[in-house]
């Protein structure tokens, strides 16, 4: 035994595929039916139509593609995006903790208190 409480594949056998959540399943489902029904409404010999109409089973394709240590870039597009747009706090608590973060602490848990019983 390893030490670990969690095996490293638990995550993996939620997955469809072991890769794709429904959701991407269906955002790639979604780019192929929309490049078919583009296929069929432009018939045309040229190159430039038909470019256009196989992007969006490409772009959904690259959305969907599986990397390594996520579910897909999809994801990682995703966390980046929270990762910027999400309010970050970072409170110190290390050996060199003044008098002033602790009145400064006490009066956060004091609002989230209160925060909290309002919303009840």
């Amino acid at each position: 035994m390893n030490g670990f409480l969690i095996p490293a594949n638990a995550k993996r056998g939620t997955l469809i595929f072991n890769i794709f959540r429904p959701e991407d399943l269906i955002i790639f489902g979604v780019g192929i039916a929309a490049t078919l029904l583009m296929l069929i409404l432009f018939q045309s010999s040229n190159i430039f139509m038909s470019i256009v109409a196989i992007l969006p089973v490409c772009t959904t394709g690259l959305l969907v593609f599986p990397i390594p240590n996520y579910h897909n870039v999809l994801c990682v597009i995703i966390n980046v995006i929270h990762f910027y747009r999400e309010r970050r706090k970072y409170t110190w608590k290390g050996w060199c903790f003044y008098e002033q973060f602790r009145e400064y602490e006490a009066a956060e848990k004091a609002r989230n208190k209160e925060k909290s019983e309002g919303t009840r």
